[in-house]
Formats: C-alpha cells, structure tokens, sequence
C-alpha cells in the first residue's frame, strides 16, 4: 500500500494523467517509427531483412522484460520503477535518434522496450493504489485503457508529420519531452510506495524468461525469410522453448520466484491474460495491415494514412471512457470480452472484402469502426479482471504478466500473419495481389478473435466470474 497518497482529488486525478500518459507513451513508440522507416533504412543502411528489427528490438525487449519490471514494482515500490522507466526510455531514445549506424540503432531500441517494461507494470499498480476499492476505478480504467489506442494512432499520425516536415530522429526525440513532464510531477501526484513484496530478486529466472521469448518471437519474426522448417527457426525457437521450461523449473524451486507458479492456477487471471494474447494478436495485426493498405494499395500518404485512422481512434476513447464501464456493471466480465472479440471478428471478416480499386470511406472506415467498437468492449473488462484477480502484493506481477501477453501475442500474431501475407502476394507484388494478402491477413485475425471470444466462453464460466460491485474487486 502507498505510505503518503495523494489527499486531494485534484492530485488523485493528475496521477491518473501521469499514469494514462504513460502507456500511451509506451504504445506510441511501437507505432511512431513505422512511416519513418525508409528514411531509417536508407541513412543508417539497414537491410531490408534487418530494418524490421528497428520495430522488433523494442517488442522483443519490452514483452520479454515486462514480467521483471512487475516483480521490481512489487520488491522496491512502484513508484520507484516508474521513475526509473522513464529515465531509462529517455537514454534509449537518445541513442535510438542519434544513431549513426544499425547496431546503435537497434541498441536504442532495446533500451527504449526495457523502459517500457519498467514503466507499464508500475503504471498499473500505481493506478490499483490511486483507485482500488472505489467507485472511480472503472472510470479510471477506461482512461488508462484508452490511452492505449490513442498512442497507437497517434503514433502513426505524429510519425508522418515528424518525417514528413522535420527529420526521422524527432519520432525518438518526441518521447523526451513528455518524459520530463511525467517525472515533474510524480512527486507530487503519485503516491510514495514502500516494498510490498520480500526476497531476492530471481536473476535466473529473469534471464530465461527474457532470452527465451525474444528466441521464440526471433525465431517467428525471422522464419518468413528463412523457412518455417530450416535449421535456423527450429534450433532457435527450440532453443526458446527449452529456455522457458528452465524459467518454469526454477520458479517452481525458488523462495522467491519471478512468477508464482500458483498465480497461474487462478481460472480468472489465466482467461484474462489468453484474451489480452488474442486480442492483441487480432487488432495490432488489424492495425498494421490497414495502414499498409491505405499507403501501398489506395496510395494515400503517410500523413493521410494517420488521419484516416483517427476515427477509430474516437470510437474507442468514447466507448471506453462512457460506455464500456456501465456496461460491465449491467453485463459483467465475461460477456464484454466474449461480445467484444466477436464484435472484432465481424469487423475484420468485413475488411477482408477490401479491393484493389477501393476507397477509404466504402472499404474501410465502416469495417474499422466495427473493429475498434469491438476491442474496446473487450480490453477493459480482461486487462481489470487480470489485475484484480490477483493478491494485493502481486498487483505489479499481475501487470507485468498481462501486459507481456498483450505484447508477445502482437508480435507473434504480427509475426504469423506476415508469413501469411507475403506467401499469397509474393516477393514484388502488385496492388492485387498486396490487396488479397492482406484480405488474407484480415481474415487471420478474425480467426484469432474468434478462438479468443471461444476460450474466455468456456474459461470465465458464470460461476467463476460475476460483476463487482464498484468497492470491489474481481476475484476467483
């Protein structure tokens, strides 16, 4: 628990600012470099087979430290590893905008997903301090929640104007001073944790868990260039795995495990975070693809691209913000995320249809709204029912874990559906066959939701799962 929380509502409030600030901040750095790509490649000289590590680096180190930045928040106080994120997100944005050559670069990406990882689960748990058992806490929920797409979006929209009329090291450089504005006024709005968790600190298990998913998401990043079932992908996604069983085997011996293998065993906490894996797989992919078939196939610019994807972006801060938590307090959990991933799966299965010939206001913007409708009924009630599941003083753990599936699930959903698209269109396809590709993809990640509106069905049954009160939280 916080030891001096902010008094006032006022502060309460400009802590949630901080606390939303910080995963669109995370999000939007996932998504700035996309337009500033070619420029990227062509300055630093960057293959095309290794530009995509400029994206990669950051996922790979942000999904695969997530689990360490939640037991730090736990051992030494949440505030603390808030503050330590953005001071490291700052050097790796630094490095990332005046890197001279590819291992810099890919270096400051690194080291920009590695303050993510501080950040994100930190945030949460500050967020459960600021606002756990009150009647604010799904409001301040669809906040945090919201801030996820807008950075998103924003990402890709602010990317193009940075490129466009500056230079390609302002998408690095933009995150800093937004930085500075968090780290002003988390004193003051954020409440000063102490240690709520004891024990040492499982540098094994960190290890294994870290490398090992990096190999696993490496391993499928890296396969539609080499093969599927070439030595290369086997022997590092074999590799990968080995080193997860380790993580498993390790933290079922330690005193003071990473991840308490019991957490697991919570049906709650399991279904939330296989929803956050699909839905993240589903919509990211969703959102990648579109934005490639506005520029590549409708031949739209990069700065047009991002405006086009803001009404999605309205939808879903309307929904999440007004709608979404009444609806779970009429509803509950389990119909919102199930009602969500197929409100999804429509929306994409409607993209599929997309055409060489087509437009912007018949072939894509009524199918996105539909999609964004359905992931923001669907992102509130899992990421809450994940947190929530979980004991007080495992809070940042709890973060950790669903934000990790959130993020390996894009990767690997990305990953897949990549593999999917360049088999169909080729290796210099025209616009027909970029747009049945990508009709394919779209196609892909309704599937993905379907199976993830399937297993939460069956995982969160009525009886494991009601709707809490607003002073309660959701428990197994």
């Amino acid at each position: 628990m916080s030891t001096h929380p902010p008094q006032s509502p006022a502060k309460r409030w400009l802590g949630l600012v901080l606390i939303a600030t910080a995963q669109f901040i995370v999000i939007m750095d996932t998504s700035i470099i996309g337009v500033a790509l070619p420029d990227i490649q062509r300055d630093l000289g960057f293959t095309p087979e290794s530009l995509s590590w400029v994206f990669n680096a950051y996922v790979v180190a942000f999904g695969g430290l997530l689990l360490l930045g939640g037991r730090l928040a736990d051992a030494f106080g949440a505030r603390k590893i808030f503050v330590l994120g953005w001071l490291i997100l700052i050097a790796g944005s630094l490095l990332a905008g005046a890197a001279t050559n590819v291992g810099l670069e890919i270096a400051g990406r690194a080291i920009q997903g590695a303050g993510s990882a501080m950040i994100a689960p930190a945030a949460l748990t500050l967020l459960m301090m600021l606002f756990g058992g009150t009647s604010d806490l799904p409001k301040a929920f669809a906040v945090y929640g919201a801030a996820a797409p807008i950075g998103g979006t924003a990402g890709v929209f602010l990317g193009g104007v940075l490129t466009e009329y500056v230079s390609w090291p302002w998408v690095f450089y933009a995150t800093i001073p937004i930085a500075v504005f968090v780290l002003a006024f988390t004193a003051a709005a954020l409440p000063r944790t102490a240690r709520r968790a004891s024990g040492s600190i499982d540098i094994g298990g960190a290890l294994t868990v870290t490398v090992g998913l990096a190999a696993i998401v490496y391993a499928v990043v890296g396969a539609p260039e080499v093969g599927w079932l070439t030595w290369p992908t086997l022997s590092v996604l074999v590799g990968g795995l080995i080193l997860l069983v380790i993580f498993f085997v390790i933290q079922a011996r330690s005193h003071s495990p990473l991840l308490r293998l019991g957490l697991l065993r919570a049906p709650l906490l399991g279904a939330a975070n296989g929803a956050q894996l699909l839905l993240g797989a589903a919509w990211v992919s969703m959102w990648f693809f579109l934005n490639l078939y506005l520029q590549q196939v409708l031949g739209v610019t990069a700065f047009a691209a991002g405006a086009a994807l803001l009404p999605m972006t309205g939808l879903v801060v309307l929904v999440m913000i007004a709608w979404a938590p009444p609806l779970q307090q009429r509803f509950g959990a389990r119909s919102m995320i199930v009602t969500g991933l197929v409100v999804l799966a429509g929306g994409l299965v409607w993209l599929s249809f997309v055409r060489p010939d087509g437009n912007y206001a018949v072939d894509v913007l009524p199918a996105s709204l539909v999609a964004a409708l359905g992931m923001s009924l669907a992102f509130i009630p899992s990421l809450g029912t994940a947190i929530s599941a979980a004991p007080p003083t495992e809070a940042g753990v709890a973060s950790g874990l669903v934000s990790t599936s959130y993020q390996i699930g894009s990767a690997l959903g990305l990953a897949v559906l990549t593999a999917i698209v360049y088999s169909i269109s080729g290796t210099n396809p025209s616009r027909v066959d970029l747009t049945q590709g990508y009709s394919a993809a779209f196609m892909g990640a309704a599937i993905i939701a379907v199976v993830g509106a399937v297993i939460t069905a069956f995982a969160m049954t009525k009886s494991r799962v009601s709707t809490p009160a607003p002073n309660e939280s959701i428990s197994a």
